[in-house]
């Protein structure tokens, strides 16, 4: 058996929503193993935001040192453990070494080793309504939803770590002009309409031509040549990769709030999909892998349900049997990708062993895709 640790995520916000910090868990037999798997996956690492490590139910301890860390990651340190006299050992050679730390399930009247700085504090927010005595910025965390967010807030917390937006946010009453836009933009590439007329629709939001181009042209694509105009664009990418970067255009197109954390796990699920299905599938179809995951969180970010957004769109049977039915051959790759989102190991090794993918091909697609995710932050 791998002694490879599976790495899940979620997001860390701020009062105002913005992302953070990303928030990963080790899930690993031994420290020994978590050590290994950091090393191994320090080349993909996310470097945009600060990053903090759970080691799930390890204890910490000094043998967490061999592991060469990156400058933005924070070791969380669980109250629980500070009493004991591997933590006790490994929290001066983790400061010496100038690794941040993060206080994990702090509660107030806790005692706290006097020369620790915790710049990050992880609370309970079911069972403390307020951060009071928190040594450094309070994050929520186990938020329902939206709403519990604002209460948080609203009590003093600095933000909160975990999926709560994805629940509770109001419908929007109809489609902004953007976004119904973009997706007639969708449908003509798709239909593989002509260009000058592709482009007279993108001539009337000359933002919106601007963000696509910006995409196009970031280091993420790995075009050897700068896209100076659509109808570039079309020559050098073809129709099918245009309307993937559409497809991104539309999730990144909401100005909500909280549309940022949802954006980070929509074009993450896109393209964690889309590296895994390398192995599987050929290009056209690893783009409609993109798409799929991307696509996984519109009815939240668009506020509409899926099949009325779905009928406004021209796409291929998987993409929407996938969207719609958890069916086809498209759906365990968007399983398996929901499943890195989750504190259960036991569904990720479950939605693993279903498509045959090795512990190791997760962590790499999964970092990859969420520093890519971070680059296209605005």
């Amino acid at each position: 058996m791998s002694q490879t640790a599976l790495l899940t995520r979620e997001p860390v916000v701020n009062k105002k929503r913005a992302i953070t910090a990303n928030r990963l868990v080790a899930h690993g037999p031994s420290i020994a193993s978590v050590v290994e798997t950091l090393n191994a996956a320090n080349e993909y690492w996310p470097e945009q935001y600060a990053v903090f490590l759970s080691l799930g139910r390890l204890i910490p301890t000094p043998e967490l040192m061999g592991w060469q860390a990156p400058a933005n990651a924070h070791i969380e340190i669980p109250v629980q453990t500070l009493g004991h006299p591997q933590t006790q050992a490994l929290l001066p050679l983790l400061q010496e070494a100038g690794i941040g730390m993060c206080l994990t399930w702090f509660t107030k009247g806790v005692a706290l080793p006097p020369e620790a700085n915790w710049r990050f504090v992880l609370i309970d927010g079911r069972k403390h309504p307020t951060p009071d005595g928190s040594p450094g910025l309070s994050l929520a965390w186990g938020l329902p939803d939206v709403p519990a967010f604002k209460k948080a807030v609203a009590a003093g917390y600095d933000g909160a770590s975990g999926w709560f937006f994805l629940h509770g946010n109001p419908p929007a009453k109809e489609l902004s002009p953007n976004h119904a836009q973009i997706i007639r933009l969708l449908n003509m590439v798709r239909n593989n309409g002509e260009i000058r007329d592709i482009e007279n629709v993108l001539k009337q939001d000359v933002a919106l031509s601007y963000k696509l181009l910006r995409y196009i042209n970031s280091a993420s694509f790995g075009l050897m040549v700068e896209i100076q105009s659509f109808r570039h664009a079309v020559s050098i990418l073809g129709y099918d990769k245009l309307h993937k970067w559409l497809s991104l255009l539309l999730v990144t197109a909401s100005r909500d709030p909280g549309a940022p954390a949802m954006m980070q796990t929509a074009i993450t699920r896109g393209r964690f999909m889309e590296q895994i299905g390398s192995g599987f599938f050929d290009e056209a179809a690893c783009g409609n892998l993109f798409i799929v995951g991307a696509f996984s969180m519109l009815n939240i970010l668009l506020g509409a349900s899926m099949e009325t957004l779905l009928e406004e769109m021209v796409l291929p049977e998987p993409i929407t049997d996938a969207l719609l039915y958890d069916e086809g051959d498209y759906a365990p790759f968007l399983r398996l990708a929901r499943s890195c989102e989750s504190f259960d190991p036991g569904a990720l090794v479950k939605a693993a062993d279903e498509l045959h993918v090795a512990p190791e091909q997760i962590n790499r697609a999964q970092l990859t895709a969420l520093g890519f995710a971070d680059s296209l932050q605005t």
